[in-house]
């Protein structure tokens, strides 16, 4: 029996909970390897307020008398957003002026915890849950995942990148205008919104109180059902909860269903090129997936969405903060002041306009799903750098809203899936929507994506997939690759991998039986097998078959593919070097790896 020494990568709900059946792993052992994660872990904005070490103990050591057989979510670590009642620590909605100490958790956070959930923390936001690009907030901006210098998406933000980032299995979120979604598009999550009313939202501090949905992000779609059937438990103290009323899957939906896309006039990627070839992409996997495409109207769905930003759901979102906003203005994050306040003038006759327009809207699009049985749009058109949305805020992050803000209002479930990356290694996503209570039938079609396309899945399911040859015949797998140099995580080629999507499996070391050596160009190291050797830190990715040969043509010679044996006695496909080529390079072998190098002291 092997004992887990180390945490992999991402923690997937159902590689943790193999984990701990299998014995290799505890509760207990698990809270001490993530806490010295989370101490290391690099700041991107991601966490208010975390759990103390004694604290997730606790909790960990609450399950000594349980089993994983008996409790679906035994021992697994989530987040929470901090707009939802933790009772452990303070709820500030990012607006320390508001903050206060709740008696007991949220509803759903009960019943995670009653099933065997550990909390970690309190996720970073935008400010009372207004905006989509996690960057409304004063403890911060919180920062892609994938490249700090770009949005993580809102106002869930930490919630998804504490997931992707190996940080939490699943987290909460909540969702009004997509943003349980469109941090999913752009972290590579899957991003559940259900059915408006399916959760409860007692102890969430409301954005439109009417409108409101708890979100769950997962790595899969499989860990987001999980999550998803412990969560759906009906709250009688609600008043906004509604009993599930679960449409029937179809007799064969996951592989023979009739998909919308919109018109061609009415897609938006906002000159993002790259996502426009996504999207195609995206649509032709699910036509061989046996879908029929058809080709729909959906400008009722785009004109309810203009309506989200005013009338009555701008004075809902007044109601929350108001006070805040009449006696302590300065407590506001500016671009959410500027917002909030156009919720105070509005009249009633403005909202039964808005409520006439919004019946009529609904009539018209109730029309699709005799046509259709769900609706696939990009979750987001485009994604910007966090600098470009400081300095045009409400306009880039309208844009944002142009696929999800309508879901709420026209009470419609979905579901945000991966689907690929650009060349400059950036994640997108599409979104899946049903009527209402259509949750299973998406959730079933998500889970038949994800095993007949995978090189869109998520790295959870990459790290429990079988792993071909490089010789393969079977082009829809994936070839593990070590890199040692520049193609690292944030150096200058890792695009080379994430543009042909690769995802990064796991942070570890070689056989202690190579040296490095910096090359004369000073641009790149090369990996020698010798004796004697040390164990050389390097990373493991996956990379789609069906790209490996393109990247391996582009390795400039010394430099070469070969057999790399890792720690653990493992072997996988690496960066190798001509023994010839290092005579007159640097022995760099005791810095340890090539990033260690770099940051040496001058």
């Amino acid at each position: 029996m092997k004992t887990w020494s180390e945490l992999p990568e991402v923690l997937s709900i159902a590689g943790l909970s193999q984990a701990y059946r299998d014995g290799a792993l505890t509760p207990t052992a698990l809270v001490e390897m993530l806490w010295q994660r989370l101490e290391s872990a690099p700041a991107r904005g991601v966490w208010i307020s975390r759990l103390s070490l004694a604290q997730m103990q606790a909790y960990a050591e609450a399950l000594a008398e349980q089993s994983p057989d008996d409790l679906p979510l035994y021992g697994i670590p989530f987040a929470i957003k901090d707009n939802i009642d933790l009772a452990d620590l303070p709820t500030t909605a990012a607006c320390p002026a508001y903050a206060y100490q709740p008696k007991q958790s949220a509803f759903e956070v009960r019943q995670l915890i009653a099933a065997g959930a550990i909390p970690v923390g309190k996720t970073n936001l935008d400010q009372f849950a207004t905006g989509l690009v996690g960057t409304r907030s004063p403890y911060g901006a919180c920062r892609n995942s994938f490249d700090p210098a770009y949005i993580a998406g809102g106002s869930s933000s930490g919630s998804a990148v504490a997931v992707a980032t190996g940080l939490a299995s699943f987290a909460l979120g909540t969702d009004t205008a997509g943003s349980g979604r469109v941090p999913a598009a752009f972290n590579n999550l899957v991003g559940v919104k259900p059915t408006r009313g399916l959760l409860s939202t007692s102890g969430v501090v409301p954005a439109c109180r009417s409108l409101d949905c708890v979100s769950i992000f997962a790595l899969t779609a499989a860990d987001a059902e999980r999550v998803l059937r412990v969560a759906n438990v009906y709250d009688a103290e609600d008043a906004y909860n509604r009993p599930d009323q679960p449409l029937p899957v179809p007799p064969g939906f996951a592989s023979r269903f009739r998909f919308g896309v919109p018109k061609p006039e009415q897609l938006q990627f906002f000159g993002d090129h790259a996502a426009e070839a996504l999207f195609a992409d995206a649509i032709e996997r699910l036509v061989e997936q046996g879908g029929s495409a058809v080709e729909v109207d959906i400008q009722p769905l785009l004109d309810a969405a203009g309506l989200l930003y005013a009338g009555p759901w701008l004075a809902e979102r007044y109601l929350v903060a108001g006070e805040l906003l009449r006696t302590t203005p300065e407590a506001l994050f500016p671009v959410t002041l500027g917002i909030l306040a156009n919720g105070a003038n509005l009249s009633a006759a403005d909202a039964w306009r808005a409520f006439y327009r919004l019946q009529e809207l609904k009539r018209q699009s109730d029309a699709l799903w005799s046509q259709i049985d769900v609706l696939v749009t990009p979750t987001t058109g485009t994604i910007y750098p966090i600098a470009a949305v400081e300095a045009e805020p409400l306009e880039l992050n309208s844009r944002l809203g142009y696929y999800t803000n309508f879901m709420n209002l026209l009470d419609l479930s979905a579901i945000a899936l991966p689907a690929g990356f650009r060349a400059n290694g950036l994640p997108f996503g599409i979104t899946l929507c049903a009527p209402a209570f259509a949750d299973r039938a998406l959730l079933a079609l998500a889970k038949r994506r994800a095993q007949s396309a995978p090189h869109t899945l998520g790295v959870s399911q990459i790290l429990s997939a079988e792993f071909p040859e490089a010789d393969s015949d079977d082009a829809s797998g994936f070839v593990r690759v070590a890199v040692c140099g520049a193609h690292l995580s944030g150096l200058p080629l890792n695009p080379l991998l994430t543009g042909r999507g690769g995802v990064l499996l796991q942070s570890t070391h070689t056989a202690p039986s190579y040296r490095l050596y910096a090359l004369p160009d000073g641009k790149r190291p090369g990996m020698v097998r010798a004796e004697p050797g040390a164990a050389i830190a390097v990373e493991v990715w996956a990379l789609p078959i069906g790209r490996y040969g393109e990247f391996v043509a582009e390795i400039p010679p010394p430099l070469g593919i070969g057999s790399v044996q890792l720690q653990d006695g493992t072997s996988v496909q690496g960066f190798v070097c001509e023994a010839a080529a290092v005579r007159e390079a640097l022995d760099i072998t005791d810095y340890g790896g090539w990033r260690a190098y770099l940051a040496r002291p001058d």
